[in-house]
């Protein structure tokens, strides 16, 4: 891999909520310096599944104060039914990167696969949140909006215990699902693929 010229403004973007069966997928997008990433590393970023809550929520602003630029995307539970959750993953991306300012000259994805919208320079990087802190950042900011939005949903669509799962598909979330059907917000995909095996 070609070392990326000093100087160069990289984006590191991520996505959260990809195999939830509820509400949408949403996608963060951070530049950040050489100085303020080894603060941040310092206060303890890495994989946001890799952080309770309370960490997640001190490093949020952390993260807001010290990037160069930083911003959010998101795919609904509509887009992902009628697009398929790759492509609807990859709009979530592509709308958190649009709204930086100025654009990245280099974009780090997080996984194996390429952001085929992005027209610009990139790098897919497995295990990105491990191995750059741009992605972790973006893992870190995505992961607690996302969270706080299905809290506020939670409210709305009581019974699920969304509060309690965001919106995966545990036990709980399955039988509340038999019980009462799903939601305007639910995957419709997603259950369907879910029914032929049962939930």
């Amino acid at each position: 891999m070609e070392p990326i010229p000093k100087g160069t403004a990289i984006a590191g973007v991520d996505e959260v909520g990809r195999g939830a069966l509820f509400g949408p997928v949403f996608a963060g997008a951070v530049v950040l310096g050489v100085e303020a990433a080894t603060q941040l590393l310092e206060v303890g970023l890495k994989d946001s599944k890799k952080l309770s809550s309370k960490r997640r929520e001190r490093l949020v602003p952390l993260i807001e104060h010290n990037s160069e630029t930083w911003a959010l995307g998101q795919s609904s539970a509509r887009e992902i039914d009628c697009f398929g959750i790759r492509i609807a993953t990859e709009l979530a991306m592509l709308r958190a990167l649009q709204r930086l300012t100025p654009q990245p000259a280099m974009v780090l994805v997080d996984g194996a696969l390429p952001l085929r919208l992005w027209s610009g320079p990139q790098r897919s990087i497995v295990s990105g949140e491990s191995h750059s802190p741009a992605i972790a950042a973006a893992s870190v900011i995505a992961k607690q909006a996302r969270d706080a939005l299905i809290q506020r949903l939670a409210t709305r669509f009581p019974g699920y215990g969304l509060e309690r799962h965001a919106g995966y598909g545990t036990a709980q979330h399955r039988k509340a699902l038999l019980m009462s059907g799903p939601t305007s917000l639910h995957r419709s995909s997603f259950l369907q693929r879910l029914s032929t095996t049962g939930l």
